[in-house]
């Protein structure tokens, strides 16, 4: 993939959100829906975003074959969609899926089972505040109006 944004049918206020890297993509993280759990990074351009929006099935952009693939058509471990949403940057989607079977290509359930790495545990401060105030927001927040999912999901379907 080059520089240059592939053709899409993903809906233009959206597609103008997408802070892409040098290939075109945006990171997608699948995550259980009902228990949290974190199953996957993969990858996204503007049409593996608009099909998953408009399917209610992931889909991907492979890195390495070059082609969009939906998740469990060749292994039978699919993902149904029950919601995404934009990260605060824009070069992320979190998507909340139910996952039927291995998430992973190995046959894992997570593709973050295998290999835990050693880290120190941190522990916050015990006279550390446990909830802050919440920050200001910028005044262009203030002044447009917030997406929320369903808005994401009807515009990426064309609907206003």
């Amino acid at each position: 993939m080059t520089d240059a944004v592939r053709a899409s049918r993903l809906a233009p206020e959206i597609a103008a959100r997408l802070k892409r890297d040098g290939r075109g993509l945006i990171a997608a993280i699948a995550q259980q829906y009902d228990t949290g759990e974190v199953l996957m990074l993969g990858w996204m351009d503007d049409e593996a975003l608009h099909r998953t929006l408009t399917t209610g099935r992931c889909t991907y952009w492979s890195r390495s074959r070059q082609e969009y693939w939906v998740k469990g058509d060749t292994s039978g471990h699919q993902q149904w969609v029950k919601s995404v949403a934009l990260d605060c940057d824009g070069d992320a989607v979190l998507v909340k899926v139910d996952q039927v079977g291995a998430a992973c290509h190995t046959g894992d359930r997570t593709c973050f089972d295998a290999d835990v790495l050693g880290a120190a545990p941190g522990d916050r401060p015990p006279a550390a505040p446990r909830e802050q105030a919440p920050r200001e927001q910028p005044a262009r927040w203030k002044s447009e109006p917030a997406i929320t999912g369903s808005d994401f999901q009807r515009a990426a379907k064309g609907e206003d």
